[in-house]
């Protein structure tokens, strides 16, 4: 994903983020979803589908990818 692309949407932080810098960032694409490190604007953006990031959301709401 080049800078320009990335540079025209709007990222957005979790509303769990404390302040403390150690947060991702995400924003929709036209046909995917970009996540990146809210340190590194300008580094690698993880690209999904809108699908997966469905199942992931739907799945982080059911408890599966709880940390404890």
């Amino acid at each position: 994903m080049n800078r320009a692309v990335r540079g025209r949407v709007a990222w957005r932080k979790s509303s769990w983020s404390n302040g403390s810098g150690n947060c991702v960032e995400i924003a929709g694409f036209r046909y995917a979803i970009g996540i990146r490190d809210s340190k590194a604007p300008n580094g690698p953006v993880l690209a999904v589908s809108p699908k997966q990031w469905a199942a992931f959301i739907k799945a982080v709401k059911a408890g599966g990818h709880d940390l404890s």
